[in-house]
């Protein structure tokens, strides 16, 4: 399945393609008004300082563009919190947002409405790309919520193959360039900001990440570990490392 590429990303691609067009067309321009070599030779120098200026120009636009939209504090958050976070995201589009009870989501994380429009979301906070089980659990959730659709937004990508299960099942994915994108698009203070939710939800080591309940110590046959209060409905364990 072809992947969209972002405005950014196209913008960025054509500005690319321009200036290498300039260096060679410089290049040639050059040789044109000096017939020598060595005008060939100046012609390339100056079109290859352009394309090194014009790329300074694009890679500081797009730091600015990804420090605007927080994404490196959203790389930071636990699974709670994007999900608050996304929560204020859809709210500034005209959403109702809900966030689900974390424990027995049933394949989704928010349900958001509007125009008489029910979607499931299923958020993944992740550092790799996702998965063909967020598919799954997201379309799984439709039934369930009765909703029309459902997403799976995501600070990462995706793998092949769940863009290819979304493809045939309902499920809209939006990935880390989509997501950026969506933040961009809100007007200014419309939602806080992520280093803002990081701090209204705080999670330290004892609090599931998953689901924001606690952690209590618990045994087995190989030895000690932190689950969630919230079994069986949340199955996060926390290892204890042995010193």
């Amino acid at each position: 399945m072809a992947r969209r590429k972002s405005k950014a990303k196209q913008e960025e691609e054509f500005f690319q393609g321009l200036a290498g067009l300039a260096a060679v067309g410089l290049a040639f321009g050059g040789y044109y008004v000096t017939k020598t070599i060595q005008g060939a030779v100046v012609g390339a120098i100056i079109g290859i300082a352009v394309v090194t200026v014009i790329m300074i120009i694009i890679g500081q636009k797009r730091a600015e563009r990804l420090k605007k939209s927080g994404i490196a504090d959203i790389d930071k958050m636990e699974g709670v919190q994007f999900e608050r976070y996304l929560g204020h995201v859809f709210r500034s589009q005209g959403y109702k947002a809900e966030v689900t009870k974390a424990a027995g989501d049933y394949g989704a994380d928010l349900i958001i409405q509007k125009d008489n429009k029910k979607i499931a979301i299923q958020a993944k906070r992740y550092s790799k790309n996702v998965g063909i089980k967020a598919v799954q659990e997201a379309q799984a959730s439709i039934a369930h919520y009765g909703a029309s659709e459902a997403w799976v937004v995501s600070n990462s990508d995706y793998t092949t193959a769940a863009y290819d299960l979304a493809k045939s099942n309902r499920v809209k994915l939006i990935n880390r360039e989509s997501l950026i994108e969506m933040i961009l698009a809100m007007n200014p203070g419309a939602a806080p900001s992520p280093r803002a939710v990081i701090t209204e939800v705080p999670v330290d080591e004892y609090t599931c990440p998953k689901c924001g309940s606690k952690l209590v110590l618990r045994n087995s046959s190989k030895g000690q570990f932190y689950g969630c209060s919230s079994f069986p409905k949340c199955r996060h364990i926390k290892t204890i490392e042995v010193v």
